[in-house]
């Protein structure tokens, strides 16, 4: 593949440093985005949205203390919701994985290998 390719990722997040493994035995060069270093912007943030076809509720992290904190909701507006994570990258699922016009959440981390071989994300 001929495309760059880019994983948003924070480097202490144990599912990161699994899909790294995954990309290095699999002999796949990539670029790394620390977001919590060189944070997302909501125009990039809405543009990894469209290319994973996910709504900005379907890429919380649920689990994390802050969305109970900020009454985050499937009811709450994207808009609102992407601000959020932009003004919280903990509050974004990870990793996250760009293909030319194509991305993925790469959980499972197996689902960044379909994209980057196939071109295709598996369901």
């Amino acid at each position: 593949m001929s495309e760059k390719i880019t994983v948003y990722e924070k480097p202490t997040c144990t599912t990161c440093r699994n899909l790294a493994e995954l990309l290095k035995e699999n002999g796949i060069g990539y670029e790394r985005v620390n977001y919590y270093i060189d944070a997302l912007s909501e125009e990039k943030l809405r543009e990894l949205l469209g290319k994973t076809n996910l709504r900005a509720f379907d890429i919380l992290r649920k689990k994390e203390p802050l969305v109970k904190e900020l009454n985050i909701s499937e009811d709450t507006p994207p808009d609102e919701i992407i601000k959020l994570i932009v003004e919280n990258p903990n509050l974004l699922q990870r990793p996250i994985v760009e293909v030319g016009d194509r991305a993925v959440l790469a959980r499972p981390i197996e689902n960044a290998l379909d994209l980057i071989k196939s071109g295709t994300p598996s369901s």
